[in-house]
């Protein structure tokens, strides 16, 4: 069992520094392209670390077979969006309380409030669906509608992040191709290092399902509950240490669209992998997370259209949130 965990920390510790190199070039491809922020946050930032918890139920349909590989996946899938509304806005929201207590930043948030309106608005609507597809699953038709609506409606969201209007973030981490190697930062080696890290990420997402499998059994605890929490917690570090990062930088829209973009994408795309491989039956603790993450994001898309502007304390009730999902959980 020792060696289970030591090599499933190392299979996250490889994921995650994947995933650096992953959204270092992928914000560099966004400089070279000269995107705005929302898009740079919301879209490519999102989606890249993001990637480990799509492709995570991916490897887990496609390589192992019966009720455990559809757990995984399935809370996996789940856990995401859940992990994000919740774990994510408190983190980001203690980080502006830090900073500001520090000195560093002001408590008040300079986020667009248009982006965080947009993309929580499109979660709400995109992830509703997901879930009220759970309830006619034995439907065939109803999974297939519901699929050609999820990406539809995912592409209706890109195209109105990217004609949306933004400042053009210019302030990037040296490429780390660059800084290692001593190469230029070209959009060749930028591609490269984004294909590269997209392998890493792909192989160690590989290594984690199987022992996450293994190390359910020998715990006696269910792959679901473990892929629910373990899982998302894990894979979702990325956003959360990118979220923090950028608002130590006063850069708040990247900090929530990085966020609020994969809370987006994680409610569409994987999901729609959910809907045509596994039995998609959403009860129980996995419903729980789901209307978590609902609650979260509707009151912060409501504080938001009174108050214009968003507030660090109202992210933080995702905490309160989470803990509801770990005390039923326990128990």
């Amino acid at each position: 069992m020792i060696q289970d965990v030591i090599m499933l920390i190392l299979s996250l510790a490889f994921i995650l520094i994947s995933c650096i190199f992953f959204t270092n070039s992928v914000e560099w491809l966004g400089k070279k392209l000269n995107l705005n922020q929302g898009v740079v946050g919301s879209i490519l930032a999102a989606v890249g670390t993001a990637l480990p918890e799509t492709i995570i139920p991916i490897i887990a349909i496609i390589f192992y077979s019966g009720k455990e590989a559809s757990q995984i996946a399935t809370g996996a899938i789940l856990g995401a969006p859940f992990m994000l509304s919740t774990l994510g806005f408190l983190m980001t929201g203690v980080a502006v309380i830090l900073y500001s207590s520090a000195n560093k930043r002001s408590i008040k948030m300079n986020a667009d409030p248009n982006v965080f309106r947009r993309d929580l608005a499109y979660f709400i609507l995109i992830y509703t669906l997901a879930i009220f597809t759970s309830v006619f699953n034995q439907f065939n038709e109803v999974r297939l509608a519901s699929v050609v609506l999820l990406l539809t409606l995912y592409l209706l969201y890109v195209r109105a992040t990217f004609n949306s209007e933004g400042k053009i973030e210019q302030n990037v981490e040296e490429l780390l191709f660059s800084r290692i190697f001593s190469l230029p930062p070209t959009l060749s080696w930028i591609i490269i290092q984004l294909f590269i890290s997209l392998s890493g990420i792909i192989f160690s997402s590989h290594l984690f399902v199987g022992y996450v499998k293994d190390l359910s059994h020998l715990m006696g605890v269910s792959p679901l509950i473990l892929s629910l929490v373990i899982t998302p917690i894990a894979t979702e570090l990325p956003e959360k240490f990118n979220s923090i990062v950028w608002v130590g930088q006063k850069k708040d829209t990247l900090a929530l669209g990085n966020i609020t973009g994969a809370m987006v994408f994680q409610s569409s795309i994987p999901v729609i992998i959910g809907i045509l491989l596994t039995p998609w039956n959403i009860t129980g603790i996995a419903f729980l997370s789901a209307t978590l993450a609902l609650t979260s994001a509707t009151l912060n898309l409501i504080w938001i259209n009174m108050k214009k502007s968003v507030n660090p304390f109202i992210l933080m009730s995702g905490g309160i949130l989470y803990g509801i999902f770990l005390l039923t959980a326990i128990h």
